[in-house]
């Protein structure tokens, strides 16, 4: 095919993913479902007449993207803000994991003409929360933090469990002398190695982007995209996690006290909406509408048993021994498993296996996806509003011009104190969210207005000015301005 052409209708597909974002967001629409939407118009059941059916293709693409995401996962987040919810997110994306995958895996079996094994197949596809639809959510929620830091946290975690076992699982049907133990020496090593290879690269990464001098300061997503390459690369060359690995790095440079991790964070999260983008019109792509009649009535009864059954019960069991949450937050946990990308790259290593049955559950997990998105992405924050879950800040009255831009500001103040990290940093090394500005800065009687050169001193006094539902981010900041580096 012409390069030219090709050009032409990658452009023409970007164009019309921003129109349908757009649509997306002044409808209230998840995007994931305006995205699906859009691939399966352009499909050959669909006006767009593009014939594509190359699961493996498709698989290759997948990998690539959920690369990207977790690593802006990883990313946007910091070692300090998960620590503290450390137990629960393990427990929820390890032991939740497999409770989700057994009750769905069950009850599939009643529901489609599949072997035990070919259910459980089914139910591991679908049983983890995806990082991306998590982060879109939360990232215009007021949730308290902990459960958002634990929703966050169990995202990024549970994927690798959640394809390891998808991985162990085909290998046991493709293989009749494959078995329990087998599956439990492949989860062992996948997750194994990539813990390894993710925290030793993690520390690598660290030490390099701490160090990064000002006058490569271009150079620098240049060397975020090796590291995430790299990362993923060497663990899966060892037969290890090599999404657990990506995201641990991208946990790490997240972590790392750096003046370029502001200008990273923007760049990856670009990044990865291109990479959920191009995951959700390859799903759009490779179902055929006409399939879909057969499975519906199971499809959107196995979601409704996800969502409302193997969910819940899955948190309960996860959490309970711990004792950490309350009846309300454990009910939110419970609604926020929300699926998306994760499912369709695992959807697509099925399709592109030898598993008799593939289509079925390819299409069972298109139901399960688009239910997901559409009923708890959008009433996610009025769960938690009914559940008494949301934080509150305090309003201030805004200058005109600004509130014609922001439709509601909350003005934060927050105290220098001389152990403080930014003591003695400029303003603009502070890594306020992209949002949110220094309205002044308070030093004993006088008021200074901020630039980016200003250096904050002991005892200055900041006053912030952000838009609705950046409480999480600015809490997080806070935290490590009062941490010593």
């Amino acid at each position: 095919m012409n390069i030219g052409l090709v050009m032409l209708v990658v452009g023409g597909v970007l164009a019309a993913s921003v129109g349908v974002a757009l649509g997306a967001a002044q409808s209230g629409l998840p995007a994931l479902v305006a995205f699906l939407g859009l691939g399966m118009l352009l499909g050959s059941d669909g006006p767009g007449g593009i014939a594509f059916d190359d699961a493996q293709l498709a698989r290759e693409v997948g990998v690539v993207a959920l690369a990207a995401i977790l690593y802006e996962g990883g990313l946007s987040t910091s070692w300090r803000r998960l620590r503290e919810v450390a137990a629960p997110a393990i427990s929820l994306s390890t032991v939740g994991v497999v409770v989700t995958a057994a009750i769905t895996g069950a009850v599939a079996y009643g529901l489609f003409d599949l072997s035990w094994t070919k259910s459980f197949l089914l139910g591991a596809v679908v049983a983890s929360t995806d990082a991306a639809a998590v982060f879109a959510v939360l990232r215009g929620t007021r949730l308290r933090r902990r459960l958002a830091r634990t929703l966050e946290a169990e995202s990024g975690a549970n994927d690798p469990v959640g394809i390891a076992l998808t991985l162990g699982l085909i290998a046991w049907i493709e293989q009749p002398d494959y078995g329990v133990g087998d599956l439990s020496v492949l989860l062992l090593q996948q997750l194994g190695l990539g813990l390894v290879f993710g925290v030793a690269l993690g520390l690598v990464a660290m030490w390099i982007f701490a160090r990064i001098p000002a006058s490569i300061e271009a150079f620098v997503p240049v060397a975020s995209v090796a590291a995430a390459a790299v990362a993923y690369g060497a663990a899966d060359a060892a037969h290890g996690s090599g999404f657990l690995s990506v995201y641990l790095v991208g946990l790490a440079v997240g972590s790392t006290p750096s003046r370029h991790r502001s200008h990273l964070v923007a760049f990856h999260v670009g990044l990865a909406y291109v990479a959920q983008v191009a995951l959700f019109i390859v799903l759009g792509l490779l179902v055929f509408p006409s399939q879909l009649p057969p499975v519906a009535l199971s499809g959107l009864a196995l979601t409704a048993v996800l969502i409302f059954v193997a969910r819940p019960v899955a948190v309960w069991v996860s959490t309970w021994p711990l004792r950490q949450f309350n009846r309300p937050e454990r009910l939110l946990l419970g609604w926020a498993g929300l699926r998306g990308a994760v499912p369709i790259v695992l959807g697509t290593f099925v399709l592109s296996s030898q598993v008799k049955g593939a289509n079925t559950i390819f299409n069972a997990v298109f139901f399960v996806v688009l239910v997901s998105a559409a009923l708890q992405g959008t009433t996610f924050e009025w769960v938690a509003q009914k559940l008494d879950l949301l934080v509150s800040f305090s309003k201030a009255e805004a200058p005109l011009e600004v509130t014609r831009d922001w439709h509601s500001l909350n003005l934060v103040e927050f105290a220098v104190g001389a152990d403080h990290a930014i003591a003695g940093a400029a303003v603009r090394e502070l890594g306020l969210p992209r949002e949110a500005l220094i309205a002044v800065l308070v030093r004993g009687d006088e008021a200074i207005p901020p630039r980016g050169s200003t250096r904050v001193q002991p005892g200055d006094v900041l006053f912030i000015l952000s838009p609705d539902g950046k409480g999480p981010e600015l809490e997080d900041v806070f935290s490590r301005w009062r941490q010593r580096i």
